[in-house]
């Protein structure tokens, strides 16, 4: 017997409703009635009673939720001593973060990371991709967040997000008008930019060496918060991730005329060994991103 039209029918039970059960498993209505007729079928027995908008178990049906309880309860705890042995239920998780994803991306990831693992320990390090890379190429830190045209040999990636540099700007500024941007517009700008060693600052210094000009970094900050107060002032512009400045009515993002994309990546060791906690945060990661 298949184990999924079990959690279908106890799940209908629980809710005596097809419809509450299949916004409760996040299913398709049709697939979950599809599902119970074939193991009716299967069965052949009769589960629910079926009137007008009320469903009730049947004689038979109440004896098969007694046996699914068991049966389902047997398969989770089965599961679970599974992961314990591959440690999925022990072990930790340090990883590097990029103060911009860190404050504005990750936190519910993270959350739900520990919901989903509460025996694991999460130990995030906020701070420069320069940085984070060193930690991770010394041992320091199992993951880290980094933008992957800069990948060393020495790391294995994924990419998990792609997010466009924005330039930033107060809503009163003369460049808020315009649709984009272009890079002589940008440089000849008084610039708010994070100190050397952060991806922000790595992009805007190559942008620089190509179009051939010296940028005008008339304050250096990591402080996100600061950052965006002193644009708001009018004391210069800066260039940010689009979820940084979404919520915020005071800035406005503007485009790169020739826009500039970043492909962020989570990095481990290519020779270094990838727990299963470690490979469990991976996969959450990419199954959040898609």
């Amino acid at each position: 017997m298949d184990i999924k039209p079990l959690r279908y029918f106890q799940a209908i039970a629980e809710a005596n409703s097809f419809t509450k059960a299949a916004e409760r498993l996040h299913v398709a209505q049709p697939a979950i009635s599809m599902a119970i007729k074939k193991l009716e079928a299967e069965l052949d027995l009769t589960l629910f009673h079926r009137h007008e908008r009320q469903i009730s178990l049947t004689d038979e049906g109440k004896v098969l939720l007694q046996h699914s309880r068991r049966i389902l309860q047997a398969i989770d705890d089965a599961r679970l001593e599974m992961e314990e042995l591959k440690g999925l239920t022990k072990g930790e998780v340090r990883i590097g973060i990029p103060s911009m994803l860190g404050s504005y991306h990750f936190p519910p990831i993270l959350m739900a990371f520990r919901h989903r693992y509460p025996d694991l320990d999460l130990a995030v390090i906020e701070g420069g991709t320069w940085q984070l890379q060193q930690m991770l190429e010394r041992g320091e830190l199992d993951l880290a967040i980094i933008v992957a045209e800069f990948l060393p040999e020495e790391l294995q990636a994924i990419t998990f997000l792609r997010e466009q540099m924005l330039v930033t700007v107060a809503r009163d500024h003369p460049l808020a008008t315009q649709e984009s941007v272009s890079f002589d517009d940008f440089f000849n700008e008084e610039l708010v930019m994070f100190k050397e060693g952060y991806f922000h600052r790595k992009i805007v210094d190559r942008m620089a060496a190509t179009a051939g000009r010296d940028p005008n970094i008339s304050f250096e900050t990591n402080l996100i918060p600061l950052i965006k107060a002193i644009v708001k002032q009018g004391f210069g512009i800066s260039t940010l991730l689009g979820m940084v400045i979404e919520e915020d009515p005071e800035l406005i993002g503007l485009p790169f005329s020739d826009p500039v994309w970043l492909d962020l990546s989570i990095a481990w060791r290519r020779d270094g060994y990838l727990s299963r906690a470690n490979q469990a945060f991976v996969d959450f990661l990419l199954e959040q991103s898609r």
